[in-house]
């Protein structure tokens, strides 16, 4: 028997995964885990990202970077309010229950976004 000398035929290359998911969404994703993350800065930088992506946003998605630029300044506030309360020891349950505001929000936020849906009431100052 001959062997044939042709080698066999290449495979074609498979296309790549479509993700389904445009910069967009990725970025509503990466500033709800930036306000998740302890620290300041991680949520001055999630703040000036949802500003600068709104603009350009879908309706469904502009009303979680909505959604999002109101928790900041909103936690802000009451994170400010209850550090000043600190001083007569109100604050330190008020800063534990602004940190509970703060998580409960996000997850909301982010769990409305997994699905790809519009948060409802983007403008509430409760949850």
């Amino acid at each position: 028997m001959t062997e044939s000398l042709t080698p066999p035929p290449a495979e074609a290359p498979s296309p790549a995964p479509a993700s389904g998911v445009s910069h967009q969404h990725m970025m509503a994703l990466v500033i709800y885990i930036l306000y998740l993350v302890p620290g300041g800065i991680t949520h001055i930088v999630g703040l000036v990202l949802a500003y600068v992506e709104r603009d350009g946003a879908p309706d469904w998605l502009k009303s979680h970077y909505t959604f999002q630029i109101r928790t900041f300044w909103i936690g802000l506030l009451y994170f400010t309010v209850s550090a000043l309360l600190c001083v007569i020891l109100v604050g330190v349950p008020l800063l534990i229950a602004t940190l509970i505001w703060f998580v409960v929000r996000c997850a909301l936020g982010l769990s409305r976004l997994m699905r790809n849906e519009a948060y409802p009431n983007p403008e509430s100052w409760t949850v």
